[in-house]
């Protein structure tokens, strides 16, 4: 069921923002060893599954994620991501609402399956390794993290290993979907999803 609109939704909407991208933002730090930055589109959803889910069982109308979504690819641009991250952001955003929308904003299970969707905008973050940009991402890389860092970030993300990331995306969206669906299922409860 759709509510209108209302002041206190964006407020919610910052206050989970804030708290997905804190979290999310930790747990990228670990890409600071090159092989974990592989496995961070696993990693950043199962973490981040608990305050998502949260964050969707108050979500009673289409435009809350999209929100959340242009405000984090602003972030990250911001942070130094090229601008493919709000293609992606924006996208997971769309996507992940019309998931919601079809469970009517009352399924668990909707919830879950938006866990997952909305994992892909990481993605974004990773593309430039891969695709279009790899050789000047690398290279600004270099000035900060030095060629060494490079090298092996280089030796870890030949082209087929981001075909592997989307699967990490799903699955650690999945994971952190059921995972923090299980801890909070008093909350759901109260909150009448099923």
């Amino acid at each position: 069921m759709e509510k209108k609109f209302e002041v206190k939704d964006l407020i919610t909407v910052g206050i989970f923002t804030a708290l997905y991208f804190a979290i999310t933002f930790a747990v990228a730090c670990i890409g600071f060893i090159p092989i974990f930055m592989v496995f961070m589109p696993l990693l950043v959803p199962i973490f981040a599954g608990m305050p998502l889910m949260l964050y969707f069982s108050k979500i009673k109308h289409f435009g809350m994620v999209t929100i959340t979504s242009v405000i984090i690819a602003i972030l990250m641009f911001i942070t130094g991501h090229p601008y493919p991250i709000f293609i992606f952001c924006i996208g997971a955003g769309l996507l992940t609402e019309i998931v919601l929308k079809l469970g009517d904003y009352q399924s668990i299970k909707s919830c879950v399956i938006g866990s997952s969707t909305f994992s892909l905008w990481l993605l974004g973050m990773v593309i430039a390794f891969f695709f279009g940009f790899r050789e000047s991402y690398l290279n600004s890389l270099a000035d900060g993290y030095g060629q060494e860092y490079v090298d092996k970030m280089s030796g870890y993300t030949p082209t087929w290993v981001f075909f592997t990331m989307i699967a990490m995306c799903i699955i650690g969206g999945l994971i952190g979907g059921l995972l923090g669906a299980k801890v909070l299922r008093k909350h759901f409860r109260k909150a009448g999803m099923a």
